[in-house]
């Protein structure tokens, strides 16, 4: 389950379920990299925008690449909260995200040990529609059969 782990972790990076998130600040504070806050200011970052950036993923950040998560021995290696983004950091990071992450991974076993699922049309470009969490336009259009 290590490279599904991976390969779930790399879907999050490019495609969290919450492309932009806003912090609102309770008292005066200053962000790490310097900028002052002040209480009542509102902070957005982009986890989506973040998962593409090559200063922090390096210059492979657009590629699906579940490699990325793995040591050389194949083991998960996970990154800093802070890098990646999809489940938060720090004290609000998300409780569920062990249960998540078991969800994804059972329902992918059972899922893909029982069906193939291609695309309907592979040649329609795919569009994302950023809202409170992240939608593909029009739906994606999938066809499954069994195995």
């Amino acid at each position: 389950m290590q490279y599904l782990h991976a390969a779930l972790t790399e879907t999050l990076r490019l495609y969290p379920a919450f492309p932009v998130d806003t912090k609102l600040c309770f008292s005066d504070d200053t962000l790490p990299d310097g900028p002052s806050v002040n209480k009542g200011d509102t902070v957005s970052y982009l986890p989506y925008a973040m998962g593409r950036m090559k200063f922090i993923w390096g210059d492979d950040a657009e590629e699906y690449k579940p490699e990325r998560w793995l040591d050389r021995d194949g083991f998960f290696r996970p990154e800093n909260p802070f890098k990646f983004t999809a489940f938060q950091a720090g004290p609000r990071i998300c409780l569920g995200k062990e249960f998540a992450y078991r969800q994804m991974k059972i329902f992918s076993a059972v899922l893909l040990s029982y069906f193939v699922f291609k695309l309907s049309d592979d040649k329609k470009t795919i569009n994302y529609r950023t809202m409170i969490n992240l939608h593909i336009d029009g739906g994606l259009h999938v066809r499954v059969f069994h195995r």
